[in-house]
């Protein structure tokens, strides 16, 4: 003699419940997609610059560890011709330098 076993949640209606929650996950997920992509590509001026900005930039962006007060590192810098090249440790020779990073167009 077999017995069968009944439970509360049957498959059925684990699927049914499950469907409605998972495709408005999906939903959700793809507007915030679909949200960052617009602001990404407001920032960056257009969809072109902002897939270009994800494609070559981010990949390469990473925390630094420099602190305030830290030797400068030795980087060569591109001169206003965009040709020629120069250190900026011997152009500075001792004397302080800030930098700031930001846009002021």
């Amino acid at each position: 003699m077999r017995y069968a076993i009944s439970c509360a949640w049957s498959s059925t209606s684990l699927d049914t419940y499950m469907n409605p929650l998972l495709k408005w996950g999906l939903i959700a997920f793809a507007a915030l997609v679909v949200l960052a992509f617009i602001g990404l590509s407001i920032m960056a001026g257009s969809p072109k610059d902002a897939i270009q900005m994800v494609r070559y930039a981010l990949p390469y962006m990473h925390r630094g560890d420099l602190k305030v007060g830290d030797a400068l590192p030795n980087v060569q810098l591109v001169a206003l011709d965009g040709r020629s090249r120069f250190p900026l440790r011997e152009h500075l020779k001792g004397r302080p330098l800030v930098l700031v990073f930001g846009s002021f167009t």
